[in-house]
């Protein structure tokens, strides 16, 4: 299959190139030229297959045949010993738990099988291959964990200064040998234009090769769709509707979704929970996506104020926001609401949640009360640990929480970053001198 631009759809390249690129020559973000059908015989058969099960036949829907079946299994099988469980609350509430991974975040489940897929696409390349991610916290330390050590690949890392957890810091600057961290003196936004400028630079882009394993990368992206049919797939009654409420900043987690909706997963409605950054909520308003500065919260994960995303969204919905509108409801919530919400569920669930699948929760519960729903399956995505936000938590629910062995190892270890300005003249200095 190929994968067009979404600024052009002329531009058309196969799989291989779309992985390695990327993004398109022309700034677009790849999109698969058709999204195929997942057919009824999967959904009816879905609640007996494993997590790894459902991975193959949803990925070789799109994979095949530019990657052999067999092959697919063996980058699945060495991408995914983790697996997304979902959590009943009460008969109309789920939460699906996307923190079992290596870094205990959801990008676990991208960052992995992009570097799996990576790998199986450059092990014949002479050069070496840079791959380029901004981060406003999870996506760092998943890709830095996904591709460390990984052979003719080097990693950069670029995090906005002071705007993430103390926690994702250490997973971001901790890991050494392939893995370079950058801390910008700026916004994620920053982070995110510096790597957009890398990929349109023609010097840069002649003395290298570039790639990226943000959502931006559609090798990121299409794997979430996973874990929406594996949640599908445990539910007890699949006949009532299904409502997704996605925790989101840059997008690329609802969009997975919607290409999962658009493949045949029945999905009733998705909900975008958002925080301060509330472009999108007033895109669907006004009709008008007005991309601003991001503004820190404690869900620092969806500080994002213009989301690469969007237009994928509006490629496979429609540009009109009414018609977006009828798939998506959005919604922001305040640091104070959010607190706020770690402390109801726990009190009414007995079940401790991070700050952004608290926005999920709000969010839902708001998207409830205005529809009316009565009798439905809404599942909240928890997309991450809630010892990630540690001090954020303990404050809201009033009590200490246990830190997992593996969150608390990377507390020991000594941070090792690069400062650097927002400019890209800086930038593209620095990528060209350590290269």
């Amino acid at each position: 299959m190929n994968f067009y631009s979404t600024k052009n759809k002329n531009i058309s390249v196969p799989l291989r190139e779309a992985v390695l690129k990327g993004i398109a020559e022309d700034g677009g973000l790849f999109m698969p030229e058709r999204i195929p059908a997942a057919g009824k015989d999967l959904l009816n058969r879905i609640s007996s297959l494993a997590f790894n099960e459902i991975a193959f036949e949803v990925s070789r829907l799109i994979f095949s045949p530019d990657i052999p079946d067999q092959d697919l299994k063996n980058i699945i099988n060495e991408t995914y010993y983790f697996s997304s469980p979902i959590i009943k609350f009460n008969r109309n509430l789920y939460v699906l738990e996307l923190f079992h991974g290596p870094t205990m975040a959801f990008k676990d489940f991208g960052a992995r099988f992009t570097a799996s897929l990576i790998s199986y696409f450059v092990k014949d390349e002479e050069k070496d291959i840079t791959i380029l991610v901004a981060t406003s916290g999870d996506t760092g330390s998943a890709v830095a964990s996904a591709f460390y050590k990984m052979p003719k690949i080097k990693i950069v890392l670029l995090y906005p200064q002071g705007k993430i957890s103390e926690m994702q810091e250490k997973q971001i600057t901790t890991y050494g040998e392939n893995v370079t961290a950058l801390e910008v003196n700026g916004t994620f936004d920053d982070c995110q234009s510096l790597v957009k400028s890398a990929f349109a630079d023609v010097e840069l882009n002649k003395k290298m090769i570039l790639s990226s394993s943000n959502s931006i990368n559609i090798a990121r992206l299409l794997p979430q769709a996973f874990y929406y049919f594996s949640a599908y797939a445990q539910l007890e009654d699949k006949s009532k509707p299904l409502v997704f409420s996605v925790p989101s900043g840059n997008f690329g987690n609802l969009t997975a979704g919607l290409i999962a909706f658009k493949m045949g997963l029945p999905v009733y409605k998705f909900v975008a929970a958002v925080n301060a950054n509330d472009v999108f909520p007033s895109y669907l308003k006004s009709g008008k996506f007005t991309p601003k500065p991001s503004v820190k919260t404690i869900s620092n994960a969806m500080d994002v104020g213009n989301p690469s995303n969007f237009f994928r969204i509006t490629d496979l919905l429609g540009a009109n926001h009414e018609l977006v509108g009828r798939v998506i409801f959005s919604v922001s919530f305040s640091d104070r609401q959010t607190k706020d919400a770690i402390k109801e569920i726990k009190e009414k669930f007995n079940y401790i949640m991070d700050p952004h699948g608290a926005v999920g929760y709000l969010a839902l519960k708001k998207f409830i009360n205005e529809s009316k729903l009565e009798n439905y399956n809404g599942i909240i995505l928890e997309t991450a640990h809630p010892a990630k936000f540690i001090n954020i938590v303990e404050n809201a629910v009033e009590q200490e929480i246990e830190m997992p062995e593996a969150l608390k190892s990377c507390l020991e270890k000594k941070k090792s970053a690069v400062k650097i300005s927002n400019r890209f003249s800086d930038f593209k200095k620095y990528i060209l001198n350590r290269n």
